[in-house]
């Protein structure tokens, strides 16, 4: 028997592609959620902080806590609503402008877009076909995509953006809330700066591991400038009640 060496079976089938897990695609709602929720707190926190290093009453420190935290995510809102609304309103007339372009002159649309593959790549005949077969699908997608970098994930959406704004902003803001309606008036302040650091911390932990950013470098960075911010507003408030 002569020894012919055997060859391992083979599954001749393609195994299903793998999904990737990419957090890239995290960015546009981390970005909004982190930072609202970051600004209710931080906001919240020194506002209080301040007027409670002013041994005001307790009643008069919630209702600063309440006002300052309606009126931040009020402005929150209506802030990402016209920052988001701008920003389709361009979307829409690059629209348009690309409908008129793809109508009057398809051509020079055709080999724009094939010289946007070429510069990825492609070689020149691949970058023409690529493009033709592209633009026969979906010719005003494909622009909107790969000319102008519009996507269904980046397009602009102002009411859920001002909305999600709001509700994280609020959402920030309920520890030191919380912490005035349940503390003695005496621990009241450091009981706020020392709930307002630790869910800045929790915050910027959080916001790295979405994001798959180094953790200890972002809660560092919030702790530290979120710290400074109610260590200065404190001293105000001190001040400004000394002076009074």
């Amino acid at each position: 028997m002569s020894g012919t060496p055997l060859l391992p079976q083979t599954d001749p089938t393609p195994s299903p592609l793998r999904p990737e897990g990419h957090f890239i695609t995290r960015t546009s709602w981390l970005r909004a959620a982190v930072l609202g929720a970051n600004d209710g707190l931080l906001s919240t926190g020194s506002l209080m902080s301040g007027v409670a290093a002013a041994s005001v009453s307790p009643s008069q420190l919630v209702l600063t806590g309440v006002a300052g935290l309606v009126a931040g995510a009020m402005s929150m809102a209506a802030g990402e609503y016209v920052s988001v609304s701008s920003q389709a309103d361009t979307e829409r007339a690059d629209e348009e402008r690309e409908k008129r372009e793809l109508q009057e002159h398809p051509k020079q649309e055709l080999a724009e877009l094939a010289g946007i593959y070429r510069q990825r790549g492609l070689a020149s005949d691949l970058a023409r076909e690529v493009a033709q077969a592209l633009m026969a699908k979906d010719a005003l997608g494909t622009h909107m995509r790969d000319e102008l970098g519009v996507t269904e994930t980046s397009e602009a959406r102002p009411v859920q953006a001002g909305l999600a704004s709001a509700l994280s902003f609020i959402s920030g803001g309920l520890a030191p809330l919380a912490v005035s309606l349940v503390m003695p008036g005496r621990f009241v302040l450091p009981g706020i700066i020392l709930v307002t650091v630790v869910m800045l911390a929790v915050l910027g932990a959080l916001g790295a591991r979405g994001g798959g950013a180094p953790v200890v470098r972002s809660v560092l960075r919030v702790v530290i400038f979120g710290s400074l911010a109610m260590a200065v507003t404190a001293l105000v408030g001190h001040f400004f009640h000394g002076a009074v």
